[in-house]
């Protein structure tokens, strides 16, 4: 075995371990107690986390090290937390992975140029906005250690446009998507939109997650006659909403929860609050769902569903400041029509 495939072989490893948890119904508050008090250690996050590599001598101070590095990463992050409701950053299930590590593993999302937002701005919005209010946004799923957030992103705006227009709320799969858009690269990165463009140039329709479960690999494509129940993309938006950001909420209200591309570099650390800061839109590599925002407060924030499993982030989510493109929110949205 090469060392490069064995350096996959243990970065797999790992990162199985750290979506076992991620599938376990653990909640984000109890770890962050458990974790983030004033005696944070190595055991104490290795139980958690149900880690197995003391067994491994070499492995074990290399993850040490990156765990050492993540702590002091977080109270860098945090010296800049002066105010109420900003993000917050600390120990979870990714603390014990190198930075290219975490970026190898799931930051693999591709960001193709959209054009910028010509349209006008939507009049009369309210001043907060939910689609899980409507009960159209499905539960956080986990893309566990596969690259497929450009698939979660699409199929989860697909799911929330189909049950807006008055059909059930039901999971689509996501592995068709995984397995069957040749323009991108199943586990190893995609792009929301050539996803969508295949989706729309295809007229594929997606059937449920039951039908085609998901496995955190790529696998076959499996194809589906005409005549089987699914859903199918009829057309798709895609636009740069940078310095348009209020002509981006009138987006989500009129066409539902959006598929964007984000720098996530920072998030690895992310426990919860607002992103204000630490997040560049110099480098796009993450999808996700916007579902909704909130813009009441003194701070206004969009409502990110992520793809990390729910003990990552507000249970799942992630909210970032609305304004000045924080995190490079605003620079590829895509609106989906079934």
């Amino acid at each position: 075995m090469t060392g490069y495939h064995s350096y996959l072989v243990v970065i797999a490893i790992a990162s199985t371990l750290v979506c076992l948890l991620c599938c376990q119904n653990v909640s984000s508050d109890t770890t962050r107690t458990k974790l983030n008090g004033s005696a944070v250690d190595f055991d104490s996050f290795r139980q958690q986390f149900h880690r197995m590599y003391e067994v491994n001598r070499d492995e074990f101070n290399r993850r040490h090290l990156y765990f050492q590095n993540a702590i002091k990463r977080h109270a860098y992050l945090n010296s800049f937390s002066t105010v109420p409701q900003y993000a917050k950053y600390g120990v979870n299930q990714f603390s014990d992975l190198s930075q290219k590590e975490f970026r190898d593993l799931y930051l693999r999302a591709n960001a193709d140029r959209a054009p910028l937002f010509s349209g006008l701005k939507t009049a009369g919005l309210p001043d907060k906005f939910d689609w899980r209010d409507k009960a159209v946004v499905a539960p956080v799923q986990n893309q566990q250690a596969c690259g497929s957030c450009w698939a979660f992103s699409v199929v989860g705006a697909m799911q929330s446009v189909h049950a807006i227009g008055g059909s059930q709320l039901k999971q689509l799969s996501v592995q068709q998507v995984l397995d069957c858009s040749f323009r991108n690269e199943g586990c190893n990165g995609g792009s929301p939109i050539r996803a969508l463009n295949w989706l729309k140039q295809s007229r594929v329709k997606l059937v449920p997650q039951s039908e085609y479960p998901y496995k955190a690999k790529t696998g076959i494509c499996h194809f589906f006659s005409q005549s089987q129940d699914g859903v199918a993309v009829k057309n798709f938006t895609a636009h740069d909403f940078s310095g348009q950001e209020e002509a981006m909420m009138g987006q989500l209200v009129e066409h539902g929860p959006l598929a964007a591309i984000v720098d996530a570099v920072s998030w690895q650390d992310y426990l919860g609050g607002i992103i204000q800061h630490h997040c560049s839109s110099q480098w796009s590599n993450h999808a996700v769902l916007v579902v909704g925002y909130n813009a009441a407060g003194d701070i206004p924030y969009w409502i990110v569903q992520n793809s990390w499993g729910t003990t990552w982030g507000n249970e799942g989510y992630v909210y970032i400041k609305i304004g000045g493109n924080i995190c490079g929110i605003a620079d590829s949205v895509a609106a989906v029509f079934l």
